[in-house]
């Protein structure tokens, strides 16, 4: 972080933040001058923080997915295995390793559910160790419904190269070409807002397109019995991102060895899965209602792809993930990765950096690559907007952590959701500062919680 955002994100906090909850009655009953100051703030650290490109590791050389966790053993049996929870039978929410209300941020602040890993063994000698998860939340709130903001779109990804794969017999995949646009150009586009290779930055635009080739009802079935067994029937995509779709070259999707047409809907409303966002059904979270549980579920599947085949997306193979979090095979050379990896925003970053130094840091990049040998990756997908309907500002973060060497490992998924009420893009600003207070004190606590 430069001198400037080092200065903002500390001025923000200090005027803004009051045991990690905002104090807007104070602001309110402050002079003029404060107020535009604490405006100022407010404005220059969604510039600086919210809205910025995230740092990268020094070392970007592995291109697994992993902390290589230190092996430990299990005889609490505070973290399960896959095979344990068996994900494939309903309920499977029930009899996960959980600690609904481990994080002691209130509700008025937001929601979080973290998915946290270890590589566990019943014995001492660790040759049978196996990546075993524990889930853990704040206040009971990982199965509340919100609007999911564009932190969705790696789902309609997903969904979309796992549709190509069963047309094409499993030929093309994510490592081909939308017409003449790499699919890695695409996804990372889709993550950092801006133009990459050969994508043009419409972020919305290109996740809707991905959503037209997926097709509402196959996405919404992979909230349920198609794959994650999700036990609230109210969780669903039904909805887009944009009025306007990006329209590939060519209707072919075109890899090394083959290709197929691969049909899309023209436009959502097209789709009979659509629903309009104010459905009679939708309420007031939407067409594409989502929870933390079932945003991190689905990403700590696609992380785990190779380690963990019982719980693999369907169709999607091994190069997909890569294209995804790396950008794989993406065409722009001015960067040597691409995908989740450029994910904009600083505040997770942040947090990562506050839970190692036990305060923010002047260089979070600097305290994160000491502590990992240079290696930990951060893998996000942020959301945010005003909504008029639910008269809020609001934001959404979805994240893989894997932080190498540091005290024998960490790796974790992580969702979470702020809002804060009033109307003006400005409370947009306003819940990506509740979102970087929610994270680095759910970070300090768990960090501390894993102290060896």
């Amino acid at each position: 972080m430069n001198s400037t955002a080092f200065f903002t994100f500390r001025m923000v906090n200090l005027l803004l933040v009051s045991s990690f909850a905002l104090n807007f009655a104070v602001l309110a009953a402050a002079p003029d001058a404060e107020q535009q100051t604490a405006t100022q703030d407010v404005v220059d650290f969604y510039i600086e923080v919210m809205n910025a490109a995230p740092y990268l590791p020094a070392d970007l050389s592995n291109k697994q997915i992993g902390a290589g966790l230190v092996a430990r053993d299990n005889k609490q049996n505070d973290y399960l295995t896959a095979s344990e929870v068996d994900y494939f039978k309903a309920d499977w929410e029930q009899r996960v390793a959980s600690n609904w209300h481990f994080f002691s941020a209130p509700l008025v602040l937001g929601r979080i559910t973290l998915i946290d890993f270890k590589t566990t063994s019943q014995e001492s000698n660790t040759t049978n160790a196996a990546l075993s998860y524990r889930y853990l939340a704040n206040q009971g709130s990982h199965n509340q419904l919100y609007e999911p903001w564009s932190s969705s779109k790696i789902f309609a990804y997903s969904a979309a190269v796992a549709k190509v794969r069963q047309l094409s017999e499993h030929k093309v995949g994510a490592s081909s070409l939308a017409g003449n646009t790499p699919i890695a150009d695409l996804i990372t586009s889709i993550n950092s807002y801006a133009v990459f290779g050969q994508a043009d930055g419409d972020s919305n635009a290109i996740a809707t397109y991905f959503a037209n080739v997926a097709g509402r009802d196959y996405l919404t079935a992979l909230f349920h019995d198609q794959w994650l067994m999700l036990a609230n029937p109210a969780i669903r995509f039904r909805g887009a991102y944009a009025t306007k779709v990006f329209v590939p070259s060519d209707t072919y999707w075109h890899s090394a060895s083959a290709q197929i047409q691969v049909p899309s809907f023209s436009a959502s409303t097209d789709d009979l899965g659509y629903q309009g966002y104010r459905c009679e059904h939708c309420a007031l979270t939407g067409n594409k209602p989502m929870t933390t549980l079932a945003q991190a579920e689905w990403l700590k599947r696609l992380a785990t792809h190779q380690r963990e085949p019982l719980t693999r997306h369907p169709h999607l193979q091994a190069e997909d993930i890569d294209v995804l979090f790396f950008g794989s095979g993406h065409s722009d050379k001015q960067h040597q990765v691409g995908g989740m990896l450029q994910g904009i925003s600083l505040m997770l970053h942040n947090a990562l950096a506050t839970a190692i130094a036990g305060e923010l840091p002047e260089d979070p990049k600097k305290v994160l690559d000491e502590a990992t040998q240079g290696q930990w990756r951060v893998w996000q997908k942020i959301g945010w907007g005003p909504s008029e309907t639910r008269g809020a500002g609001e934001n959404v973060l979805l994240a893989h952590v894997s932080l190498p060497h540091y005290q024998g490992g960490k790796e974790f998924t992580i969702a979470a959701q702020t809002a804060e009420p009033g109307d003006g893009d400005i409370y947009v600003n306003y819940a990506g500062i509740k979102m970087q207070s929610l994270l680095s004190q759910s970070l300090l606590e768990l960090f501390a919680a894993q102290q060896p």
